[in-house]
């Protein structure tokens, strides 16, 4: 991997340990905080080789709160397990009530 890649992936992985407990935000809220607003797919496989790096991917979500990320954690529903166990209700490889425990890092980061 390019050293401009690993570093790109570096600043991802710094907003994801940021996301409070009980939170989850989207890889394009992400995107855009970087400052690279259409590049939620390279924020996607940043948090696909983030496994071992103590950041708590579980948190990162699609646009519509969707669990598309879940088939890169071990176990059938570990994903999903991991934010239940934070409070967060999924039906359906959806969270619910996305609105209300949706964390914007731009609003929140930002000075």
């Amino acid at each position: 991997m390019k050293p401009e890649t690993l570093q790109f992936y570096d600043k991802v992985y710094q907003v994801v340990r940021k996301i409070p407990f009980g939170k989850v935000t989207s890889y394009g809220a992400i995107a855009n905080y970087l400052g690279v607003k259409r590049s939620a797919r390279i924020v996607g496989y940043a948090m696909n080789n983030s496994h071992s790096k103590n950041v708590p991917a579980h948190r990162v979500v699609n646009r519509k709160g969707l669990l598309t990320g879940k088939h890169h954690f071990q176990g059938t529903n570990l994903m999903q397990q991991l934010l239940e166990s934070e409070g967060i209700v999924v039906l359906e490889n959806q969270i619910q009530d996305l609105e209300t425990i949706f964390w914007d890092p731009f609003l929140e980061l930002s000075e």
